[in-house]
């Protein structure tokens, strides 16, 4: 019978990555180059539009402004140590974007839609579906983008590019990748034998999903394992 422990640990770790709603890029300089500028067809494009861009593992979004630009939220460990925008503003390399994460550091960035899209196909206003009640006014959701764009606090659960994203053009932070993340975790938790799996599982969100440095462990698992059992 194989061992739980590390199949559970693997589990998380990959459901995790679905919450990096960035593109993966080679270690170095920072990959690839983007596609050329004018790639894409921005006419069909409206300031105030969410764009989506489905990846394998993940989905990154952002706010179109208008004139090739698009407001979205990446981790980044830079904009805490310079506001030189000049370097803030080159593509974010594996080790920025990792570090960003591991400090739970990001910048509301704006990009072409070269760059933000790099050659995926892009959805316009497909979560409008879900928010039929609630869609603001385009100008409302561009201002709020805008307004947002700096160095901001990041968190793979609670503000990560889809909450702002919904932020602005629904008025409220939501992530359903979050809400499948949540689940997903719950279901390993549920489905291990092992009472070793369990906890290492559990530890793992804890470090991962960034709980305050002052919390005890006992304040943890209590609810931890209240919210697992639900």
């Amino acid at each position: 019978m194989k061992n739980p422990v590390p199949q559970a640990a693997s589990l998380l770790l990959e459901k995790l990555l679905l919450l990096v709603h960035v593109r993966p890029l080679p270690a170095g300089s920072g990959g690839e180059p983007p596609p050329a500028p004018g790639y894409y067809d921005t006419s069909c494009f409206k300031r105030g539009d969410l764009l989506e861009v489905p990846r394998t593992l993940f989905i990154h979004f952002g706010i179109y402004l208008g004139e090739n630009r698009v407001a979205h939220l990446m981790p980044d460990i830079l904009p805490a140590f310079t506001g030189d925008r000049r370097q803030i503003q080159q593509v974010v390399t594996n080790k920025r974007l990792i570090l960003g994460v591991i400090t739970k550091t990001a910048s509301i960035r704006v990009d072409t839609v070269e760059d933000f899209a790099y050659g995926g196909s892009i959805l316009v206003n497909h979560m409008d579906r879900l928010f039929q009640d609630q869609v603001l006014g385009s100008e409302e959701a561009a201002r709020r983008a805008e307004k947002l764009v700096g160095a901001t606090a990041y968190s793979l659960l609670w503000n990560n590019c889809e909450h702002f994203v919904t932020y602005c053009r629904y008025g409220a932070p939501v992530s359903f990748q979050t809400d499948k993340f949540c689940e997903t975790v719950k279901m390993i938790i549920r489905d291990q034998r092992s009472v070793l799996a369990s906890v290492l599982v559990g530890l793992a969100s804890i470090f991962y999903l960034g709980l305050a440095p002052s919390t005890t462990l006992p304040t943890i698992f209590i609810p931890f394992f209240l919210w697992m059992a639900g």
